[in-house]
């Protein structure tokens, strides 16, 4: 009897470092490390920077909401709220007439704050795109798009 050749999961890279999931993981890794550093000089981290905006956005919105939306824990995003609201850049009320959720706002520090931090941020996802030819950039968009659906399902 013939031993037959040991069968695993087709993939038609050899290298691992050419997997689709590995560059975007890598591409991910990079963004965040460069905007890291720029928040950093404003004494912001990702996530907070990140709930800055979505506040911006959508005033109002609880943490289980932005917890969802910037992609940490409620517990994270419970500290993430906790240290942006001791620094004075959001406000939320200790307590409800309704439900349980805390709507979350910015005050005007945080604005400030926003629009200082933001032409920094919005420099390096420019500096990141702009290694994409302008034309390919739809369907890039429209491919990691498709790429996060598939996964979500």
């Amino acid at each position: 009897m013939m031993e037959s050749e040991p069968t695993g999961p087709s993939h038609p890279a050899a290298d691992v470092t050419q997997h689709v999931g590995y560059l975007i993981k890598r591409a991910q890794a990079a963004l965040r490390s460069a905007m890291d550093k720029v928040l950093r000089a404003h004494g912001l981290t990702v996530p907070q920077y990140a709930t800055l905006e979505l506040l911006a956005l959508s005033p109002g919105m609880s943490n289980a909401e932005l917890a969802r939306a910037t992609f940490v824990t409620r517990q994270s995003g419970s500290v993430v709220l906790r240290g942006l609201q001791e620094a004075g850049l959001i406000t939320r009320p200790a307590t409800v007439d309704h439900g349980r959720a805390l709507p979350t706002h910015l005050t005007e520090e945080g604005h400030r704050r926003l629009a200082t931090v933001q032409a920094a941020v919005y420099a390096v996802e420019q500096r990141m795109v702009e290694a994409i030819p302008p034309q390919r950039m739809p369907a890039l968009l429209a491919d990691l798009d498709r790429l996060a659906t598939a996964l979500e399902e």
